[in-house]
């Protein structure tokens, strides 16, 4: 029995001249098969390079067709072109194709998107397969020891999703992140599918998925400068960056949380790392968005998780401003009752407008403080939060606050990571642009963006010392008050 193999561009008419004949023949002789193999326009070349140098011939067109003699350990015998078929299915079986040119042009694009649509599935049935690999950095830090269970459980990536998690670290940490790995295998997870740590920096990244970059500098300006901590900062980034580029997978995401420099942190990855695609970049700031809210809260006396909306603008670790112009509350037992879903404006219901401009802006300069001195918990599940957003959706409806390479959205300068509210839907983020903004908050934004401009500079090495706009500005009693006038306030 002879088997024919039949390979060509999934585009190319002539392979769908020969497909439709290589279909007839097998459909009406009995001991006639044919194997198909098509390959995207963008691979045939190399494709057929490949085969015809493993097997000795010479072949320059779509498409290749040869003959496998089975019962004689399959020794291929190459026919030729489509040519080269017409005329031994002439010879052999008295049948040729009288397929006219418009039709072998209609085929060949049913083809084409068959064939690209057959190449998702396999994607998505070899994601089930082939576990993730998720690459953590400064992976002795506390955050890494909570964020692990969470990521394992499934309810990040799904109940179908194996993970492999990597472990990165300095050789002082060895002993750390050994113990660590012994304890999440004890845990039995049944999507983890390994865990192991790495020491080497030569070996980080290997195939990477996901990368959480965890690196924090221990700020103290009587030891050096901030300038210099800005320095070492990209210092580090300067490492990373070439080997995600070489090591990583090319649609790699990377997370930048902890607690400095987050939106630093993901500019110099960036900018070290050009061909790092900038959508697939993030920092996180959902931490303070989770403070804020928490703060609120309790002055309503209510669940935190009843307050939605709430935007974090700016340098999320450095100097920030906290938002409640768009923020909303569900659940919130007053006058005025109605479904679960029925938000109510959260500056409508606070009818101390004083404790606005007083303690709760008093309190957002401690936020940065609260959240550095979480034991791990908060960033642990905040970035937890943010990957399950980025995989399978945010809330439809929902503000989610994230640093972001800037595009001028808001009149905020392009070429910087800024805090801005977003929203994930399949599998991508993007700007929530359609939210309006106060000339007052436009202007608050214009001075975070100066200094992150000026952190940006300097660890570019384009500047020497930051000049900064006026933090004390931003957090000012004149911008929220100028910013609360403009809204309506109500009772409790």
């Amino acid at each position: 029995m002879a088997r024919l193999v039949l390979a060509g561009k999934a585009n190319c008419p002539y392979y769908a001249k020969a497909e439709l004949l290589a279909d007839y023949l097998q459909a009406n002789l009995p001991d006639f098969r044919v194997h198909k193999i098509t390959q995207h326009p963008d691979k045939w070349e190399q494709w057929l390079h490949d085969i015809c140098e493993m097997n000795g011939w010479k072949h320059r067109q779509s498409p290749i067709i040869w003959r496998e003699l089975l019962d004689r350990g399959g020794k291929g015998l190459l026919l030729g072109g489509v040519n080269d078929f017409l005329e031994y299915a002439q010879h052999y079986y008295g049948i040729t194709s009288m397929m006219l040119n418009e039709e072998m042009f209609d085929i060949a694009e049913e083809n084409l998107q068959a064939h690209i649509e057959i190449e998702k599935e396999e994607e998505e049935i070899e994601s089930l397969i082939k576990p993730l690999q998720i690459w953590i950095t400064s992976a002795s830090a506390p955050i890494c020891y909570q964020l692990i269970p969470l990521l394992a459980n499934g309810e990040v990536f799904g109940m179908t999703t194996e993970i492999s998690i990597h472990l990165l670290d300095t050789d002082q940490f060895k002993e750390v992140l050994c113990g660590i790995v012994m304890e999440a295998e004890d845990m039995a997870f049944p999507l983890l599918h390994s865990i192991s740590e790495h020491t080497e920096i030569d070996e980080a990244f290997i195939q990477a998925d996901i990368i959480i970059v965890l690196d924090d500098v221990l700020l103290d300006r009587e030891v050096q400068s901030f300038e210099n901590y800005i320095r070492e900062v990209s210092e580090i980034c300067q490492v990373y960056a070439p080997l995600i580029e070489k090591n990583a997978k090319s649609e790699v995401r990377v997370i930048s949380s902890g607690k400095t420099f987050v939106n630093l942190k993901a500019m110099m990855i960036m900018a070290y790392g050009p061909s790092i695609k900038p959508e697939n970049v993030i920092a996180i700031a959902t931490p303070w968005e989770s403070a804020a809210k928490a703060m609120l809260a309790r002055k309503l006396n209510m669940s935190a998780a009843g307050v939605k909306d709430v935007i974090v603008w700016g340098n999320i670790t450095g100097c920030n401003y906290i938002d409640l112009s768009q923020a909303k509350l569900y659940g919130y037992d007053c006058a005025i009752w109605g479904p679960a879903n029925f938000p109510r404006p959260l500056l409508n219901m606070i009818y101390d407008s004083k404790w606005i401009h007083s303690e709760f802006l008093s309190a957002q300069s401690s936020l940065n403080s609260r959240v550095c001195h979480c034991v791990g918990m908060l960033p642990a599940h905040a970035v937890a939060t943010v990957l399950r957003y980025w995989y399978h959706g945010s809330p439809p409806g929902e503000i989610v606050s994230m640093g972001v390479l800037t595009e001028g959205q808001f009149c905020v300068p392009e070429g910087i990571v800024f805090s801005m509210p977003v929203r994930f839907q399949n599998g991508n983020w993007e700007v929530m642009t359609e939210l309006e903004i106060s000339e007052t908050t436009q202007e608050v934004l214009g001075c975070l963006a100066h200094d992150l401009i000026q952190e940006k500079l300097i660890a570019l090495k384009e500047i020497k010392e930051m000049h900064p706009y006026g933090a004390d500005k931003i957090t000012s009693k004149k911008y929220l008050c100028q910013e609360m006038e403009t809204l309506p306030t109500g009772s409790l």
